[in-house]
């Protein structure tokens, strides 16, 4: 059974038995606290929290998955792996243990005629949590397990909780015995790698207390609502069902080991080391892929280092193999074609994750070959050192910066005939990994600080947001904070955050900036709102302080927003709509949003793009954004199903959270877009755009600037007044203005030319007299001296280079010359042959005569070049360099 058809029978399933088809989030974690979604109840975690309540009873999704923890150990066994789909059925104070029990039993069980999956029920062996008696009776006496393959085991393996206090509970695993030839019998409690777990289903029905680790931490009690999370790994189902030995095997996997092997001649079974570089890249090229269709982009930080960091290792292994071109394109291309049977998206997103990634590929064999000759670097300093190990900072350096993994740092040092410090390697590795987790304990406590907002939320309800048809109306204040804290009063001066159960503001959301505005009471208090927030869903929070009176909860009030700032910010996200669309429209759909910000007059507008944008490109997509605007196009919202949505070509932004229900702006024929945001009724009243320029933000992102409306028009009449004064100084009409001054701009440069010639003949007419001038020092020609100031460190070189020149090669000679540049003080020593066979090298000279100006310098023996911070220093440095000369010779 293939796994698309797994996936839809799973879907199909549940969807049947009343549960709301949920489709996957994106691997992109609405979560502050997570870079990526890791399981698959992670969208379903605000229900489970209680920070809002759920919009169904049960449901049931496929999620897509990646995990990164232990990266380094896959391809070393065949159950690590990155990216996995989860399957899971939730139940919200519905169904219990009992009706989870059932479910799964069914589905595994049923025939696949059927609908189910036809797995043998004498193959499966069950585990409870120890005290968990209701469970273990379920299983024996409901279903029919015999008692023989019901296991207990501890809280470490069957008992569920976040790690931090809130929803937890027992949990039962079922798992599937593949075997004798997997190992001894006895259980999942005695082999894990023959009974293999399939499908988790957790109990929540306690909240935890603090504590550490997977079993130090306090049960409080019983939650107030019991609910069912289950989760089944498609990808270990799949290697039961299609009768492999291991996930790498099943068939989203294999096809992209097989074509690694077309790529390389490396076949799979035919080595330990070809074994671990070919999962290396099946596994990594799909979890790339998946992570590029979910708008990841690679970069140095956060999810974009994760996305670089697979690929980095992907494309290095394919090197290993014995590939020696670029290779992602092909790979990519399997990815895509086999994924897409469950993911449309991609073969619909194709392009764009193709440019992605072969941009990251051309970077890393740059890299590749820059870090090449970091090592070879090292190594020279390693050997001149007389050591025969890399120092750990090295590999660390490597590995770090130029992305070079460990055991690639390794296989080369050796072929140098080095060894890797690999303790001091691993002990700045370990200094990072746990940097990394004192992090990302520290943003795990992140929910705690919402709890305010949530008690607003279950007690209120959410926000009702008025905004798209009133900038101002009636509300009450339900809740009231100050200072960070809850407070049923507050008073003239103080910082407060006011919840009001509808409210006219805008929150911040979708790129577009709060409002601004006042809350008035009847008692005639007035609140300065300067920001709106939304901390929890649902709930919108003003920011502001008391201007007069106090403030109470449970008071009327009238809420009314600044409404000059609210159009200007609604005309620059109009115009935001419009530019995406027009440059998808000049460079295709690779153009998709990455990010904006709409704020009053301007907006900046993020997009993938691996290069930067032509100016004539940009100048069409401006011109293209204004005639829209001349065409005085309509501005319509309407609310849909996302399905419909899609179907009506409305374009989503990567990373964004979309309900069932979503908001489409219309913008005449020419945009389609979902967002939350407010909008102008028609173009014409963007009156104009101007883009102020592109630039690049990360890798494969650029950004545009621009303004609109009065901001636009104030740029453009500056603009004028400069072209109108330039106009005047160069006696010609605004067209002619590049040619002109182009021709001043090549007249100066021309000139500019002719004065550095003329100071270098001056400079190099003093030659003749140094030479003369030399010195006899024990029997070395000594030629010193201070030349102009100004004179340039080139031209400097040249004078040094021609007195010693004139000075007989039979004779010892030490030229050093000294000028002031910039007011720094600058030296050129050079000594000839017959000097040097006495010992004296410009490199050691330059040295002693820079340490007395203050500074430092070095070079070959014949010539060399130093300076320093004191010009008033030179005659000491000139009697310096003497001395040297005189001890020497």
């Amino acid at each position: 059974m293939e796994s698309a058809e797994i996936r839809r029978r799973w879907l199909s399933f549940f969807e049947e038995r009343g549960h709301t088809v949920v489709p996957s989030a994106s691997l992109i974690a609405d979560d502050p606290t997570l870079l990526l979604v890791p399981a698959g109840m992670v969208p379903f975690k605000p229900y489970f929290l209680g920070e809002v309540k759920p919009p169904y009873p049960r449901a049931t999704s496929v999620q897509k998955c990646v995990r990164t923890p232990d990266i380094e150990e896959v391809g070393k066994t065949t159950r690590h792996g990155t990216f996995f789909q989860m399957c899971g059925n939730f139940s919200f104070g519905d169904y219990f243990k009992e009706g989870a029990i059932k479910l799964a039993w069914e589905l595994l069980t049923s025939p696949v005629a059927d609908g189910g999956y036809g797995l043998e029920p004498e193959k499966l062996w069950i585990t409870v949590y120890l005290d968990d008696d209701e469970a273990e009776r379920i299983w024996r006496e409901v279903v029919g397990v015999p008692a023989e393959r019901i296991q207990r085991l501890g809280k470490k393996d069957n008992f569920w909780s976040m790690g931090v206090p809130g929803p937890c509970g027992p949990c039962s695993e079922i798992n599937y015995d593949r075997g004798p030839e997997f190992g001894a019998e006895g259980g999942p409690a005695v082999n894990d790698e023959r009974y293999v777990e399939i499908w988790n289903l957790v109990f929540m029905q306690y909240e935890r207390g603090e504590g550490t680790g997977k079993e130090d931490f306090e049960i409080l009690g019983d939650l107030p609502s019991k609910n069912i999370d289950t989760g089944l790994g498609l990808e270990r189902l799949a290697m039961i069902l299609q009768g492999v030995r291991n996930m790498y095997e099943t068939d989203t996997l294999r096809v992209v080991m097989d074509k690694a092997t077309e790529l390389t001649g490396v076949r799979y079974g035919a080595t330990d080391a070809g074994d671990v570089s070919l999962r290396v890249v099946a596994d990594h090229l799909r979890t790339s892929v998946m992570l590029i269709g979910d708008g990841v982009t690679p970069g140095n930080e956060g999810r974009g280092y994760v996305l670089r960091r697979i690929m980095r290792r992907a494309i290095r292994n394919m090197r290993m193999l014995g590939a020696t071109e670029p290779v992602v394109g092909a790979l990519v291309d399997v990815v895509i074609k086999t994924m897409g049977q469950q993911y449309p998206e991609l073969e619909t997103d194709r392009k764009r994750i193709e440019t992605v990634a072969l941009a990251e590929e051309a970077r890393f064999l740059k890299t590749l070959n820059a870090g090449t000759n970091v090592l070879d670097g090292a190594v020279t300093e390693a050997r001149s050192a007389g050591s025969t190990v890399l120092s750990g900072d090295k590999a660390f350096l490597l590995h770090d910066t130029w992305g070079f993994p460990i055991d690639l740092t390794l296989e080369m040092a050796a072929e140098q005939g080095l060894s890797v410090d690999q303790d001091g390697f691993r002990r700045l590795m370990k200094e990072q990994r746990e940097r990394a987790k004192a992090d990302a304990k520290a943003k795990k406590t992140g929910h705690a600080d919402l709890s305010a907002y949530r008690e607003v939320a279950d007690t209120a309800g959410s926000t009702e947001f008025t905004g798209y048809g009133h900038t101002e109306g009636e509300s009450t204040i339900v809740g009231l904070l100050v200072d960070g804290v809850p407070s049923p009063a507050a008073s003239e001066g103080d910082e407060v955050e006011v919840v009001l159960d509808r409210t006219p503001f805008y929150a911040e959301g979708g790129g577009q900036l709060a409002d601004q505005g006042r809350i008035k009471l009847d008692t005639g208090a007035v609140i300065e709102i300067r920001d709106v927030q939304q901390p929890v869903p649902g709930v919108s929070v003003h920011k502001g302080s008391v201007q007069v009176g106090e403030v109470t909860v449970g008071a009327s009030a009238h809420a009314a927003i600044d409404v000059k700032r609210r159009r200007a910010i609604a005309r620059a996200h109009s115009a935001t709509h419009l530019t995406h669309q027009a440059l998808r429209d000049a460079l295709g759909p690779t153009a998709a949003q990455a990010g904006s910000e709409n704020s009053p007059g301007r907006f900046r507008f993020d997009f993938g793009s691996p290069s930067a944008v032509p100016g004539t490109v940009l100048s069409d997509v401006e011109q293209k954004i204004n005639e829209v605007l001349a065409r005085e196009l309509d501005v319509q919202a309407e609310v849909m199903s996302i399905d419909e949505a899609k179907k009506q070509g409305a374009i989503a932004e990567f990373g964004e959270k979309y309900g069932e229900r979503v908001r489409v702006v219309t913008i005449g024929d020419f945009s389609k877009e979902l967002c939350g945001g407010t909008h102008v009724h028609n173009t014409a009243q963007l009156g104009l755009v101007k883009l102020l320029g592109e630039s690049s933000i990360g890798s494969g992102v650029r950004r545009i600037e621009a303004l609109v409306g009065v901001d636009a028009y104030n740029f453009l009449a500056r603009e004028h007044t400069v072209v109108a004064q330039l106009q005047e100084l160069v006696k010609g009409r605004s067209e002619e203005l590049p040619e002109k001054i182009a021709a001043m701009l090549g007249k100066l440069k021309d000139a500019e030319k002719e004065i550095e010639k003329f100071r270098a003949e001056k400079v190099l007419q003093a030659a003749a007299g140094l030479a003369e001038s030399a010195k006899d020092i024990r029997g070395t020609a000594l030629v010193t001296g201070q030349v102009p100031d100004g004179t340039s460190a080139d031209d400097l070189r040249k004078l040094v280079l021609d007195v010693r020149g004139r000075i007989p090669g039979d004779r010892p000679a030490v030229v050093a010359l000294f000028t002031t540049a910039n007011g720094r003080p600058l030296t050129v020593i050079a000594t000839n042959e017959a000097a040097r066979e006495r010992g004296l090298k410009a490199g050691e000279l330059v040295r002693t005569a820079a340490k007395t100006l203050g500074g430092g310098g070095g070079g070959k023996p014949d010539v060399a070049q130093g300076g320093g911070q004191n010009p008033a220093a030179i005659g000491d440095a000139i009697d310096a360099v003497e001395r040297l000369v005189a001890d020497v010779s």
